[in-house]
């Protein structure tokens, strides 16, 4: 990270707020988005194995598909926040507005891929005859939320910008509740099955889409901002978000090698891999909640021109991600005991689990610095560096992970291999960061 004189204590605890201001509902919304699919499972499972298997693969194919297009919040949120830091919330509202747009494009396009393919896409993952119709009604009819799913998203992204994570918040308790209430009312109570609980999630994520559109459109008309869509704004959008959106496929791949060679090495191994996953997945959550923070407060320093602000800030958030990382990963050493059988009873399960727990625990603080310098990077707007870094770890992760089952090693190997993920991604991070030729001031990048 670039060098910055140690920042007045008033200064650090000005950070201290800020960031705690941003980070904690932020956290809220981003573990209210799992309880979705919690509740959905939990109502549908009631139903029968085969309607619990189809949900299982329909839920992964939706969530695929919709994280490909998370550079909507992203990119969204490093745009408007220089605005922000510029004092034209005229222009930081109308940007966002072309990001929305652009979301309702990508949704639209999204429903158009998968109501025809949806038999052929559950048949991919090999679901049996008997879950596969269930898979198929989930899949169309929850498709037709995805363009809500993405407007969220985007709109998500307008309002941390404007620094507001306490709406995404709300919203987001509000439709986890009328997600539950709905899927109840309609699976049982109107006795429509999995097609219920289908019906109910579009229906809670359109709600959240009309309050999101709500609070923005408010802040459009008090700020004299354009509501029409803008050609050229909405391809800004698409080419700000097109680096975002191969760092994060290259992420995804980095995910589903390790899971493909956790299942090469057995029914123990794989089911073990998705327990210590699920909880590896948790924690990024409290991680990712601190980069949101950071990409909202980078962007606005940015914007203003104040680069200094910038690189305390920066550094501020290091240290906040460094001392959550190494809390973390005391928490999970102390509860592995403990965790482990919330899951599962199998002795052999345990006892490949325990020891790649302890190596995601002692990865926790580079986690922290990489989610951090993520955050910051995407708040400055510097997505192409960003994809290209992560391709180079794709590039050095892969080989590495497909030796593992060759040269006899075990899940901790696996877990190992992606601390050195992570390990070459803080590099890469760290080096950019250092270099200081992320900061570029001024409304636009």
């Amino acid at each position: 990270m670039t060098q910055a004189p140690a920042a007045p204590r008033a200064t650090r605890r000005r950070h201290d707020r800020e960031i705690v201001a941003l980070a904690v509902p932020a956290f809220g919304a981003l573990i209210a988005e799992p309880l979705f699919l919690m509740a959905d499972t939990a109502i549908v499972g009631h139903l029968g194995t085969a309607q619990l298997a189809g949900l299982g693969v329909a839920s992964a194919l939706l969530t695929t598909a919709v994280s490909i297009f998370v550079f909507l919040a992203y990119a969204t949120t490093a745009a408007v926040a220089r605005r922000v830091g510029a004092g034209d919330l005229q222009a930081a509202i109308r940007q966002g507005m072309d990001g929305i747009w652009l979301a309702l494009l990508l949704g639209i396009a999204v429903i158009a891929v998968f109501l025809p393919t949806a038999p052929a896409l559950v048949e991919l993952f090999g679901t049996s005859d008997t879950a596969a119709p269930y898979a198929v009604t989930y899949l169309r009819i929850s498709a037709l939320g995805i363009p809500a799913m993405l407007v969220v998203l985007a709109a998500t992204g307008v309002l941390r910008g404007l620094q507001n994570t306490r709406t995404p918040l709300y919203v987001a308790i509000a439709g986890f509740i009328a997600n539950a209430a709905l899927n109840a009312g309609l699976v049982y109570g109107a006795d429509l099955g999995i097609a219920g609980s289908a019906w109910g999630t579009v229906i809670a994520q359109f709600g959240m889409a009309a309050a999101y559109l709500f609070v923005v459109v408010r802040g459009a008309r008090r700020h004299g901002a354009s509501l029409r869509p803008d050609a050229a704004g909405i391809r800004a959008c698409a080419q700000a978000g097109a680096p975002l959106l191969v760092r994060t496929l290259s992420l995804r791949a980095v995910l589903m090698i390790a899971t493909a060679v956790a299942a090469r090495l057995g029914d123990a191994d794989i089911a073990a891999h998705q327990i210590i996953l699920s909880l590896w997945s948790l924690l990024a959550f409290a991680l990712d909640a601190i980069a949101i923070a950071g990409q909202a407060i980078i962007g606005r320093y940015l914007g203003a021109g104040d680069t200094q602000g910038a690189r305390e800030a920066c550094r501020r958030m290091v240290e906040w991600g460094i001392a959550v990382g190494v809390v973390l990963g005391g928490l999970v050493i102390l509860c592995r005991p403990l965790f482990l059988p919330l899951f599962t009873s199998d002795s052999a399960v345990h006892d490949i689990a325990l020891p790649a727990l302890l190596m995601v625990a002692l990865s926790q603080p580079i986690c922290g610095i990489v989610f951090v310098l993520d955050g910051v990077l995407m708040g400055a707007g510097d997505g192409p560096y960003l994809a290209r870094a992560m391709v180079l770890v794709l590039a050095v992760f892969a080989p590495v992970a497909l030796l593992i089952p060759t040269l006899g090693g075990g899940l901790t190997a696996v877990w190992a291999a992606m601390t050195l993920m992570m390990t070459v991604r803080m590099l890469t991070l760290w080096l950019r960061t250092r270099s200081g030729r992320w900061i570029v001031t001024g409304a636009t990048r």
